[in-house]
C-alpha cells in the first residue's frame, strides 16, 4: 500500500470535531479527495456487498461539497451548522442510491439530493408560517430574489418576465413577493414594560374564556337536568322488559349481554336484540315529540 493511500485512509478513520464549527469545517477541507478509480471501488462495495464502511469513506470525502453548498444559503437567516447538518443527510441518501454504473461522480449525482434536504429545511423554517407549498411556489421562493433586478415592489413587467422566466403565472409572483416581503407577527404586541398601549391591544386582552361564563354554565346544568328527566319519563313508558333490557344494556356499570338476559327472560339471544331495538326506537319517538 502507498504512503498516500495510507495516509488517506487514516484521514478517513478519524472522527470530525462536533464541538465548534469551524473547527467540523476545518477538519472537512483536510479530508483528502476520492480518484475516480477509488469512488467507483467504494461505490461498488456499497452496492455489492452493503460495505458500510464504503459508505462512510464516500461521505466523509464529500463533506466539503456539502459545506460549499450550504454556504450559499446563508443569506435566509438560519444556522450555518443547521444547513451543512441537513445538506449532510441529502449526501447520505444520495451515497445509498449511487450507482457508479451510470458513468457519473458521486458530486454530480449528490448536489441534487444535498439542496433538496437544504430547501426543506429553509422551508420549514424560515418563517413561522410555511411561505411555500406548491411546486410553483417552491420554485419561486428559491429564485424570485435572485431574479428580481432592484430592491423595492416589482412592476407589471417585472412581474411578467420573471414568471415567463420560471414558468409560473404572474398572480403567483405577485403572491410569493408579498409573502417574502413580510414579517412574522408576535401574538402579544412587543413594547416597553410600562406601556399599556401595547398590552390593551394585544390579543391577549381582548380574546375572552368564555368557558366558565355564570350564564353558559347554568344553561348547561338545566339542559342536562332537562335530557335526564326526559330519558327517565320516556323509559317509564315502556314496560318493564324492555325498561329493563335498556337499564341493563346500556345504563348499568357493568353491561349486561344479550346473552344473560335471554337466560333470565327464557327467549333467544336474537329475540332480547329485536325487544333492545324496539325500545331504543319508541325512546327516540317519545324524545323527539
Amino acid at each position: 500500500m502507498s504512503q498516500d493511500l495510507i495516509l488517506r485512509n487514516q484521514s478517513l478513520a478519524l472522527p470530525l470535531p462536533t464541538g465548534n464549527l469551524d473547527q467540523y469545517i476545518q477538519a472537512a477541507f483536510s479530508v483528502p479527495m476520492l480518484s475516480v478509480e477509488e469512488e467507483r471501488a467504494l461505490a461498488l462495495r456499497l452496492k455489492q456487498g452493503n460495505d458500510l464502511d464504503a459508505a462512510r469513506q464516500l461521505v466523509m470525502s464529500h463533506l466539503r461539497f456539502v459545506v460549499r453548498v450550504a454556504r450559499g444559503y446563508s443569506g435566509y437567516g438560519l444556522a450555518l451548522g443547521d444547513l451543512i447538518q441537513e445538506g449532510n443527510i441529502g449526501l447520505m441518501k444520495a451515497v445509498k442510491r449511487f450507482d457508479p454504473d451510470r458513468g457519473v461522480r458521486l458530486v454530480s449525482f449528490a448536489v441534487h439530493w444535498v439542496r433538496a434536504e437544504i430547501h426543506e429545511f429553509i422551508l420549514r423554517n424560515w418563517r413561522i408560517v410555511k411561505v411555500a407549498t406548491t411546486k410553483a411556489q417552491r420554485k419561486l421562493f428559491f429564485n424570485l430574489r435572485s431574479s428580481k433586478k432592484r430592491l423595492g415592489w416589482m412592476n407589471q413587467d417585472e412581474v411578467n418576465a420573471v414568471a415567463e422566466d420560471l414558468g409560473v403565472k404572474p398572480e403567483t409572483v405577485l403572491e410569493m413577493e408579498s409573502r417574502l416581503s413580510g414579517q412574522d407577527i408576535g401574538f402579544d404586541l412587543t413594547g416597553s414594560e410600562g406601556d399599556e398601549d401595547a398590552r390593551q391591544f394585544a390579543p391577549a386582552a381582548y380574546l375572552t374564556d368564555e368557558s366558565n361564563d355564570p350564564a353558559l354554565t347554568i344553561e348547561q346544568h338545566d339542559w342536562q337536568q332537562q335530557s335526564t328527566s326526559s330519558l327517565f319519563d320516556a323509559l317509564a313508558q315502556l314496560d318493564a322488559r324492555s325498561r329493563t333490557i335498556l337499564e341493563k344494556r346500556w345504563l348499568a356499570e357493568d353491561k349486561t349481554t344479550l346473552q344473560e338476559l335471554a337466560d333470565r327472560f327464557d327467549v333467544s339471544a336474537e329475540r332480547i336484540r329485536q325487544l333492545e331495538k324496539n325500545a331504543i326506537n319508541k325512546l327516540k319517538k317519545t324524545l323527539v315529540a
